[in-house]
């Protein structure tokens, strides 16, 4: 009998059948990427690679410029063309002189909530998951491509939330699903992670391939460099003030 209500107690609890809870689970997670220290040590971050759009038939050069706490901007570069999202912590906007629109406008709110959302979350949403106001449940494991990883649901206090998939072994993510509120509609965006690098003694993963839930369109993005606290002056995320486009050498968020 008490061998049986142990047995109970074990199962009630989340995440006691495999040894962790979410809390700790968030722990190692950021204890592999190397520690909370280190972590926040970068107050600025610069990643440089190319994306690939189209079943790869279309290449892009592509930069990422985090600045804390909450700035972002992507560029992606083609044929003299380049393509701009940022963030500065208020207004999201955008250049796309790929859709012929060589002026900077203005994004929408669900735009500029997404965008947030990249920037706090450079790191990894476990991250100060508890400082950004995010709540973490651990739901069991479930199998990733031959891989029994651990899940964590993140819900936001905006309703957004992301799936987290940890590998087994070494604790960083191999997987997340956005599950994002835009312009009224619930989108669903898969990530997969690989190739971490460490920058600044933090792992990052420089392998990522995104795509919306049921789209066969892939978009990779691999980095072959990354620079932590590097000049990111505010201005570099801010709407410009003039017609250009303003700093170069930074990236964007979703699909041309």
């Amino acid at each position: 009998m008490k061998r049986f209500a142990a047995l109970v107690t074990v199962f009630m609890i989340p995440g006691a059948a495999f040894g962790y809870t979410a809390d700790e689970l968030a722990a190692k997670n950021v204890e592999a990427k190397g520690g909370i220290d280190n972590i926040h040590a970068i107050k600025s971050l610069r990643l440089t690679g190319s994306m690939r759009l189209q079943q790869d038939t279309l290449e892009l050069g592509f930069v990422t410029l985090i600045k804390r706490p909450g700035s972002i901007r992507y560029e992606a570069s083609l044929q003299g063309l380049t393509q701009v999202q940022a963030f500065d912590g208020t207004q999201a906007w955008q250049i796309n002189p790929f859709q012929g629109r060589k002026d900077p406008e203005k994004l929408s709110a669900d735009d500029a909530k997404g965008l947030a959302e990249d920037a706090a979350d450079f790191a990894g949403p476990l991250v100060d998951y508890k400082a950004k106001g995010y709540t973490l449940d651990y739901l069991g494991r479930e199998d990733i491509d031959g891989t029994e990883a651990y899940k964590l649901r993140v819900s936001r206090a905006n309703g957004d939330l992301t799936t987290v998939y940890l590998d087994p072994d070494y604790f960083l993510e191999i997987r997340t699903v956005n599950r994002r509120i835009e312009h009224g509609v619930p989108i669903e965006t898969v990530v997969d992670y690989g190739d971490y690098e460490k920058v600044a003694g933090v792992f990052l993963p420089f392998a990522q391939e995104s795509a919306t839930k049921g789209s066969n369109d892939r978009q990779k993005v691999q980095f072959d460099k990354g620079e932590a606290n590097v000049e990111a002056t505010d201005g570099s995320f801010q709407f410009p003030a003039t017609k250009t486009a303003g700093a170069p050498g930074q990236a964007t968020r979703g699909a041309l």
